[in-house]
């Protein structure tokens, strides 16, 4: 069976996460999106544990049910920690077989610190101390680095990660299987780094809203026998049953190129390498995107694609694609809505609309331009003005658009999706 998982997800205890982060709305639209398996996410904050075990109906192979929606069980914990003499700040994505072996997660992880004041917790050891007492919990846990070259919590990340998977696990690095791609480096960039070719590359959406342009925005395809944890986790292990990604353009990420959000500074890698790193109006450093990271650590030309990878297809939220054709950022719009489920009338979900539903069909539906919009994504014809220092990037449909360029002072760079 084919199914679309977004397993990195969060719930309304994590912050900054909208309300709605709950079973019920999660279910209902991660259907609407077309998401098959949704992680759990927040397995560690103690109330909605409670929610999960009271809500979630098990299976007996480590897939949950809600509202026939199936679940996996997951967290993301957040390490901070100093490691050969610099501060690292690290995010795993972990999965879980069961409640029994989340609760002895849980249990070591309230001798190191709280649980109840955020979804997403910190602790100050280390991700070989995370990794060795996860393994001795359960061989069945997957570790996952998150959103692996992002600046800030990554770990490749430019502001205070590593620059290989063993220099940040050690002799741990061995349980690692996976990386997740995130939002701002797609597989092509990580095909650059020969040492990232025996992990398999999957994409989830980290989202903290349950509205379908975040949900499931990045999504990983499994192709298996029967959907089950074990199942699941032996496709991202051993990449049988890893079908493809579903990605962001990786432009429309937050930190795709380096910039300074403050003084509407974006450039290239080489740009700010001629700058010095350091940010022309105000002097104060750059944040360095994730397009200049791979370019650091990459000893292969783009466009090197290693055996064994995994296809993926770039795509653009249903519903920012709309609000673009219309000439609107208010994603939630009633116009861009109507047009949104007019489409999802035709042809069931958004997934079907993005990825297989023909334009003369979608044409029938809403305005041509819309479906020809959809083409053109679904294609890669598109422009994009790049993401960076925390402001995602967007797609300029019909208008010719550098990648380099410096904004003019003053001019206004925020994606639909911010809304």
């Amino acid at each position: 069976m084919r199914a679309i998982a977004d397993l990195h997800i969060h719930s309304h205890y994590s912050r900054a996460t909208s309300k709605l982060m709950n079973t019920q709305e999660l279910s209902k639209y991660a259907k609407v999106k077309g998401v098959d398996l949704l992680g759990t996410g927040d397995f560690t904050h103690p109330e909605w544990l409670r929610e999960l075990k009271q809500r979630l109906s098990g299976t007996g192979n480590g897939i949950y049910t809600y509202n026939n929606m199936s679940f996996l069980l997951s967290a993301e914990i957040s390490l901070i920690y100093t490691q050969k003499g610099r501060g690292r700040r690290v995010h795993h994505l972990i999965l879980a077989p069961d409640f029994e072996v989340v609760d002895q997660i849980n249990e070591w992880l309230l001798t190191k610190g709280r649980l109840d004041y955020d979804g997403r917790p910190i602790f100050g050891f280390t991700s070989v101390e995370l990794v060795e007492k996860l393994m001795s919990i359960s061989r069945d846990i997957e570790i996952i680095p998150a959103h692996v070259w992002t600046p800030w919590f990554s770990i490749f990340g430019s502001r205070s990660g590593f620059d290989s998977v063993e220099e940040c696990f050690g002799d741990q690095a061995k349980h690692i299987h996976a990386l997740e791609t995130g939002l701002s480096s797609d597989p092509p960039m990580n095909w650059r780094v020969s040492s990232l070719d025996r992990y398999s590359l999957v994409s989830f959406s980290d989202s903290h809203s349950a509205w379908p342009w975040r949900l499931g925005r990045e999504a990983t395809v499994f192709d298996l026998r029967e959907l089950s944890y074990g199942n699941v986790i032996r496709a991202i292990r051993t990449r049988e049953g890893l079908a493809e990604t579903l990605e962001f353009f990786p432009e429309e990420g937050k930190y795709h190129l380096d910039g300074h959000r403050a003084c509407n500074v974006c450039m290239e890698p080489g740009e700010s390498i001629r700058a010095g790193n350091v940010c022309p109006v105000c002097k104060k450093p750059l944040t360095i995107g994730v397009l200049h990271r791979v370019e650091e650590l990459a000893d292969r030309d783009a466009g090197f694609r290693p055996e064994g990878a995994r296809p993926f297809r770039s795509l653009i939220p249903l519903s920012e694609i709309i609000a673009s054709m219309r000439g609107t950022e208010l994603v939630a719009s009633r116009k861009v809505w109507e047009e949104y489920n007019r489409l999802l009338a035709a042809f069931g979900s958004e997934y079907r609309v993005l990825l297989e539903a023909g334009q003369a069909e979608m044409a029938r539906v809403v305005d041509p331009r819309i479906a020809e919009a959809v083409i053109k994504v679904r294609e890669g014809r598109i422009k994009l003005q790049p993401g960076f220092d925390g402001e995602y990037g967007k797609p300029m449909f019909g208008k010719e658009y550098p990648r380099s360029r410096q904004p003019e002072a003053g001019e206004r760079q925020k994606s639909i999706m911010d809304f």
